[in-house]
């Protein structure tokens, strides 16, 4: 098996279930990973310990998903030179308000690239484009999975021009 090279760090298992579809499509995509639940207030000095860790386990890019406080990515970027890609998630709180803030809102220096509440799968893509500038085969395959993107609006285009929009809605309905 491949060493990975995309870590996703989780601050709880209750991130798991958005989380997963960064997974989703690192499979898709045939990149190795591994998938790790680490807290930055829970187990900060492990969090810690296994940034600084990743490079040289062979790591390229790390996911890091917490809700509420949401200070994991922060965490993990302060102490590691590879990109790190917040995903927010969303708490019972603030709907996850609180946790985009706490991630778009690093400090100078400190950056984290941020994707939308609970939008693990963006991660995932991110990921993928970012592992692209090395790998000729990531950026074809992220190439292909945008293609297959722009046929199936195309498509859905061409069904709602020719069906018109009352028997489009009504088809998506069953």
């Amino acid at each position: 098996m491949p060493s990975p090279l995309v870590a996703i760090i989780m601050g709880s298992d209750s991130d798991l279930e958005i989380m997963k579809d960064a997974a989703l499509v690192l499979e898709e995509m045939h990149i190795p990973y591994e998938i790790h639940i680490l807290s930055a207030h829970r187990t900060p000095f492990q969090a810690m310990q296994y940034a600084q860790e990743a490079s040289s386990k062979g790591i390229e890019v790390i996911i890091a998903g917490a809700g509420a406080a949401a200070h994991l990515a922060g965490v993990i970027a302060a102490v590691t030179e590879l990109p790190v890609i917040g995903v927010p998630t969303k708490s019972s709180y603030l709907q996850g308000l609180d946790s985009l803030l706490s991630m778009v809102q690093m400090p100078g220096g400190i950056p984290v690239a941020t994707v939308a509440i609970n939008q693990a799968k963006n991660a995932g893509l991110l990921a993928v484009s970012i592992l692209g500038i090395k790998y000729p085969e990531y950026r074809e395959a992220y190439k292909t999975y945008k293609k297959k993107l722009e046929e199936e609006v195309l498509a859905k285009d061409k069904k709602l021009t020719t069906k018109g929009w009352q028997a489009y809605l009504e088809e998506k309905k069953k």
